[in-house]
């Protein structure tokens, strides 16, 4: 016990004793080591590729390659020519022709065309035709001369503006009289029609963001004659399609087409004559299927029909052979520039009607190789207000009266064949044959023609030699005399060959033989044509940049 009191009492003081030396130091603790922290590697996954399988299987690749050539659905309407985009490598030239002949019919003949513009962005021409004409028969010739300029400006905005203006005079002369004995004064056998033309229209080049694509057109049109006393006619054709794309499959057009005639004849007031149509029509277009469904609203004169306008055009993959359907409706306009294209012995008409038509149709069409093409079809027709030509019961009939037929229907055939083999050869022929039936108003159908073939060859025979050949053969007509008598017309046979060949870079000799069998048909009734002709000449053709 007394050990242990000794032992506490020396580490109290022992314990003070140290307290009482170091009151002044702070406590601290030095740590000395040689550890260094280190994150543990990542764990990697690890990715063997595998070869891939070999495949053995040959790829069928389709492709469709339409045949090039050009086939025209069975609905009538105008073509219109744009401008050939010019490969910029090869600068567009200016080219510029004059052609004049001479011949034992014709005297003279001249022919010129002459181009401007830089052929990028403007094109312009203009093109002047002279022909005068005089046969054996008294008062048998003719003359035609023609002016036209046309023009084509593309600006910036993706725009194509097109214009033309003309002129154009038609002498004819009334020799068709019968009998012979019969005598007019000189003024009064000359039919003189003089027409002067305007026209503008532009269109996009490329479709719109929205997949439009416009193309407006506006034709005004002043026709008169020589008559004592004289008629005159304004015709104005105002035209705005619009065309809608639906991908690469469907399309919607819808198109408006105002077509008015002011007619203002010697005696009473004046004929109006117009004729409206809207047209809108749902399209599909694909490889092997065009298909165009619509009606068309229409008022002739304030009267409403409403026509229809379906087509179906079916195809094979490799456009060898297709099938042709359609049922469509379509008017063709009354006016005396028209009816005077048609036949220039016409009278001055007192009444203009438009001409409305129907046709139920079905065909075929295709190629049996890269040359040789074919197209058929066998339609059924019904006319309203047909314009038929009689002669007058005047003068000898050396006129033609208009009569119009309120009603008729027609069985039509119509085929063409072509080769066609580059710009060295190329044969067409194409045939027409109707037959006429269910008459309401007229005995006959007077004037139209049963029965038309039409074939044409074109031949490059050697580098710089040219020759063709044509064929027009044609049924007789039904045709009214004077005395009221109906009879058919003889047909006709008119064969023509021709060859043009180089002599110089810039001059070609031609020579065209005409009606080679002189057989002097009568396509109208009293008006025999000339006969066996030859006419020949020279071309001289120059360019300039």
């Amino acid at each position: 016990m007394k050990q242990i009191i000794i032992i506490g009492c020396l580490l109290a003081g022992l314990g003070f004793s140290v307290h009482a030396q170091d009151t002044a130091k702070r406590r601290t603790i030095d740590i000395t080591s040689s550890f260094k922290p280190v994150l543990r590697d990542a764990v990697k996954i690890n990715f063997n590729a595998a070869p891939p399988v070999a495949d053995t299987s040959r790829p069928r690749l389709n492709y469709t390659i339409p045949a090039q050539y050009l086939f025209l659905t069975y609905q009538p309407g105008e073509m219109k020519p744009v401008a050939l985009q010019a490969d910029s490598l090869l600068p567009w030239e200016n080219d510029n022709y004059i052609k004049i002949g001479v011949g034992n019919v014709h005297l003279p003949y001249i022919r010129t065309g002459f181009s401007f513009g830089d052929g990028r962005t403007t094109f312009f021409n203009i093109f002047a035709n002279q022909l005068s004409s005089k046969g054996s028969l008294p008062n048998q010739k003719n003359s035609l001369t023609d002016v036209k300029l046309m023009g084509t400006v593309k600006t910036a905005k993706n725009l194509e503006w097109t214009g033309s203006i003309g002129f154009k005079n038609d002498d004819y002369y009334l020799y068709g009289y019968k009998p012979d004995s019969l005598k007019f004064p000189a003024d009064s056998l000359r039919q003189q029609f003089q027409t002067y033309e305007g026209r503008i229209s532009f269109r996009n080049i490329e479709p719109t963001e929205f997949g439009l694509s416009y193309h407006p057109d506006l034709r005004v049109s002043v026709f008169t004659d020589n008559h004592n006393p004289k008629v005159s006619e304004t015709n104005t054709i105002l035209n705005l399609p619009l065309e809608k794309a639906i991908g690469k499959t469907f399309a919607f057009d819808l198109g408006f087409n105002a077509n008015l005639t002011n007619y203002r004849p010697p005696i009473g007031t004046n004929l109006q004559n117009n004729l409206f149509t809207v047209s809108p029509a749902f399209l599909v277009k694909t490889a092997n299927l065009f298909l165009q469904a619509s009606v068309v609203p229409s008022w002739d004169n304030k009267a409403f029909t409403l026509l229809p306008n379906f087509m179906a055009d079916f195809s094979t993959s490799d456009q060898r052979f297709g099938i042709q359907l359609g049922w469509i409706g379509y008017y063709d306009k009354g006016s005396y520039q028209r009816f005077e294209s048609i036949n220039p012995w016409l009278a001055q008409p007192t009444l203009l009607l438009n001409t409305r038509m129907q046709e139920r149709y079905a065909g075929f069409k295709g190629s049996l190789d890269n040359h040789f093409s074919y197209s058929a079809k066998v339609g059924f027709l019904q006319y309203k207000n047909m314009p038929l030509f009689v002669n007058d019961t005047l003068h000898g009939g050396k006129q033609f009266a208009i009569r119009y037929e309120t009603s008729m229907e027609a069985l039509q055939l119509h085929g063409e064949l072509s080769y066609i083999q580059g710009d060295e050869f190329s044969a067409t022929a194409s045939m027409n044959w109707n037959q006429y039936t269910k008459l309401k108003t007229e005995v006959k159908a007077w004037g139209l023609l049963p029965f038309e073939f039409n074939t044409s060859l074109k031949w490059q025979a050697f580098k710089d030699f040219w020759a063709k050949v044509d064929l027009f053969a044609f049924d007789g007509a039904q045709y009214r005399a004077t005395n009221g008598e109906s009879f058919k017309g003889d047909g006709a046979f008119d064969l023509n060959a021709g060859v043009e060949f180089r002599i110089t870079r810039q001059l070609n000799l031609w020579v065209q033989l005409n009606n080679l069998l002189n057989d002097k048909y009568e396509r109208w009734h009293q008006y025999p044509v000339y006969g066996f002709n030859l006419l020949g000449g020279i071309v001289f053709s120059f360019g300039q940049k």
